[in-house]
């Protein structure tokens, strides 16, 4: 009996690795379904020195959230150490998000080696190419026409370490604190996401992850790019941090110069919300769509 049992599973298991090899590697992976749900966003701007906070409705199905450069080490410890408690509240509003139907985009920029043939890469891959509206760059630096120079000054040292050691690659992958399941997309590519994001008919983005007056500004995916390409953006203000040593001009807290930086954007360049405004839908908007 034994033996026609484990017969049956090596037949079985033979069978299972054939089909899976009959898979051409070019074939589609799934994407997430698209499913009823409203997002009421609590957006605070500011508007001629004056702080506006009104609501926007969001299509779940419409939106995705980018998780901007969680990397899983970096060369000042002390911004580690705050992505090391930022990821877990991070990974909590990711899971309530996606609960929803939103899309979320990990881009651990420099890392996608270690994604190499995965799902999560193959589904950002697979996205026909669109004509972008703007150029899509390599990098976004600061837009006199639009904003002033950044609160802060980085110019001589952006780390906030007692002792700075040297600016070399420590990080590997994203925080191991982040899941990335499910429907989830890795990218790190202007092209990659607007492609993405042009056939899934995703306009509204959640920007989130660090350094809110880097790489959140900076990258191809990030604020000023999404903006130019007249995307609906705004950035998880509680769900970021700026790099920043208050030995640097304007001599404040760490704490305040993210806060400066944040502020900037909301007044140069999109809205800023509260990562729990992702957690939940407006009650009965996800319900099943009469036909």
């Amino acid at each position: 009996m034994r033996t026609c049992v484990t017969y049956a599973l090596a037949v079985t298991l033979a069978l299972g690795a054939a089909l899976m090899a009959q898979q051409p590697d070019d074939a589609r992976v799934a994407v997430r379904p698209k499913v009823p749900g409203v997002l009421r966003l609590n957006l605070r701007e500011r508007k001629e020195g004056k702080v506006v906070q009104r609501t926007a409705d969001w299509q779940a199905a419409q939106t995705a959230i980018i998780v901007c450069d969680m990397w899983d080490d970096h060369y000042c410890k002390s911004a580690a150490q705050r992505v090391g408690v930022m990821a877990p509240r991070m990974n909590q509003v990711l899971s309530a998000a996606r609960e929803h139907g939103v899309m979320i985009i990990h881009a651990p920029s420099g890392t996608l080696d270690q994604y190499a043939g995965t799902p999560y890469r193959k589904r950002m891959q697979q996205a026909a190419a669109a004509k972008p509206p703007v150029p899509l760059g390599k990098w976004c630096e600061l837009d006199s026409s639009r904003e002033p120079p950044l609160p802060v000054d980085v110019s001589k040292c952006p780390c906030d370490d007692p002792v700075v050691g040297p600016a070399v690659r420590r990080f590997s992958r994203q925080h191991p604190a982040l899941d990335i399941t499910g429907f989830d997309g890795v990218s790190d590519t202007g092209e990659e996401i607007y492609n993405f994001c042009a056939e899934q008919g995703i306009s509204n983005i959640v920007l989130m992850g660090v350094h809110t007056n880097m790489c959140v500004l900076g990258r191809p995916f990030g604020i000023r790019q999404l903006v130019r390409l007249g995307k609906n953006v705004v950035l998880a203000r509680d769900l970021t941090d700026a790099m920043y040593d208050p030995r640097q001009p304007p001599y404040v807290s760490h704490a305040r110069g993210t806060e400066l930086v944040v502020e900037h954007i909301e007044r140069y360049w999109c809205p800023s919300i509260l990562g729990e405004d992702l957690t939940r839908v407006v009650p009965g908007s996800d319900d099943p769509v009469q036909r």
